[in-house]
Order: C-alpha cells, then sequence, then structure tokens
C-alpha cells in the first residue's frame, strides 16, 4: 500500500522535501476555504515533481456550511459550480481523485430525504464533470447527522453516477463497526483517511491513541483488496482533545504506518485529555 498525508492547513517547498524524507510518497492538496483560492497550482506541480511526490487527490472545500453544501437546495447550485472550478484547476495539473463531503450539518430528520435527494444530484453533476476531465469523485463517510454517516447512506449516494467512488475516513463511523463498513463498501473504496478515536466523536489523532484495532482493520482492507493508499489526515498541532510533548513531525508518520504494516501496534505520542 502506498503511502500519503494529506496536507496541513498550508502547502510549501519544505513540506514537500519533509515528506521525501520521511519516506512519504503521496499528497492529498487539503486546505481551508480561505488557502484553496489562493492556491499556485504551478508551484505545487513543480515541487511535485522536484521531489518526486504523487499529486494522488484534492479534498473538495466544505466549510463553512453557510455557504457550502452541496445537499441544500438553496446552495447546491451556487456549491457545484464553485465545486467544479477546483476540479478543472487541479485535472490541469494531474489529479484525478477528488474527496467530498456530500453534506454539512446539522440535518434534521424531517429534512434528511430532501438532503439526500439533493446531494445525489449535485454529486452526479461534479461526477459527470470529473469524468470528461479523467478523474472521479470520492464521497467521503461522516459523522453524526451528515449524510454519508453508515455504509447504507454512503451506497446510496455513490448511486448518483458510475464514476463516484467512496474515501474511507477510519475516525468518522459513530453508528456503525468500521469492520462492517469496509466489507459492506468492499471496493468502492479508493482512498483512505487515516486517523484514530475513541469511537464516541471524530477526534483525528494519530493511530494508537484511540481505540481502533489497526491490525484488525487493516486486514479487512485486504480482505475486500483494498491495496491502494494509506494516506494520513491529521494536524501537526494537537487538537484539545490530546496532549502531547511537541507537535508532530512528518516523519512521525512513516514510523506509525511501519509499525502498523509490520503487524506491531503503533505507538502512541498523545494522552486523552477527555
Amino acid at each position: 500500500m502506498r503511502l500519503g498525508l494529506s496536507t496541513p492547513d498550508f502547502i510549501n517547498e519544505q513540506l514537500f522535501c519533509d515528506m521525501k524524507d520521511a519516506g512519504i510518497t503521496d499528497m492529498e492538496i487539503s486546505v481551508s476555504k480561505e488557502l484553496s483560492e489562493k492556491l499556485d497550482y504551478g508551484k505545487i506541480k513543480e515541487w511535485s515533481e522536484k521531489y518526486e511526490i504523487n499529486l494522488w487527490s484534492f479534498h473538495l472545500p466544505f466549510w463553512p456550511f453557510s455557504e457550502i453544501d452541496i445537499s441544500k437546495p438553496e446552495l447546491a447550485e451556487y456549491s457545484v459550480e464553485y465545486l467544479k472550478g477546483y476540479i478543472d484547476k487541479a485535472t490541469k495539473i494531474g489529479i484525478d481523485k477528488f474527496v467530498i463531503h456530500a453534506s454539512g450539518e446539522p440535518i434534521d430528520v424531517s429534512e434528511r430525504a430532501v438532503r439526500m435527494e439533493t446531494a445525489k444530484k449535485s454529486l452526479c453533476d461534479l461526477a459527470t464533470y470529473a469524468e470528461k476531465r479523467g478523474a472521479y469523485v470520492l464521497v467521503e463517510n461522516l459523522p453524526r447527522t451528515c449524510l454519508g454517516r453508515n455504509s447504507s447512506e454512503i451506497l446510496e449516494l455513490l448511486s448518483a453516477h458510475k464514476a463516484l467512488k467512496a474515501c474511507f475516513d477510519t475516525n468518522h463511523l459513530l453508528g456503525e463497526d468500521y469492520i462492517k463498513f469496509i466489507h459492506v463498501l468492499g471496493k468502492n473504496i479508493a482512498s483512505t483517511h487515516i486517523s484514530d478515536y475513541d469511537f464516541k466523536d471524530e477526534r483525528h489523532w494519530l493511530p494508537g491513541e484511540g481505540q481502533i484495532d489497526w491490525q484488525a482493520l487493516l486486514l479487512a482492507l485486504k480482505e475486500v483488496g483494498y491495496d491502494k493508499m494509506w494516506l494520513y489526515e491529521i494536524g501537526l498541532n494537537a487538537p484539545w482533545t490530546i496532549k502531547r510533548e511537541r507537535d508532530l513531525l512528518i516523519s512521525d508518520f512513516s514510523e506509525n504506518a511501519r509499525a502498523i504494516f509490520n503487524g506491531n501496534a503503533p505507538k502512541p505520542l498523545g494522552t486523552p485529555t477527555l
């Protein structure tokens, strides 16, 4: 399995250099809406070639929910057109996978059906647009009241277009076992967001700091034939939910992955504060 990293909320040449030194081969571009609008795609392409870092995927902006939400009838058309702009720019530098959130939240039970149908229509439009550019859209499973909070909802969202696949976020499932999710989604999983949590809410901790059984999760992925990308989505600075003696280094991710791939328990670098 290839080793990837979702960017911290910055992209510079040093990040590419540090990833190469750490043995990380692939990058997902994921920054805030504000920074995403200022990206220098030419520089990103230049750095990726210089340091031999493959531009694996692009995480489409999803915040603030009051501005971007492909499931809200009043925002869907604008959101889709806005996100098409990123697909257009990123495919021109070779990126062919676009991770998307099917909704923001909260979503009341009474509006869930409408939000689901709106999201499916939006996803179909985006997937059609991406497919014409040799790319496809990956729908990420999400926590709490968001659309895509379990395998059945992800499958319904994927039914909107043949060019849709899933991005499995390991720390977002709150109402379904992650092993079951993997086996139900199977070949539909086209990428991952790797991080740990306490099963109470999303935490984005380093594997080993939460409750996931990483050997069981890795085995389940192998059982469904997944061998693509092991991509960490974890900030370098500790969130309020965990205490670490230092910020994470890029090399911490490759060491963490090495432990898991070698059948060992990953070493926690922090202690939950909850």
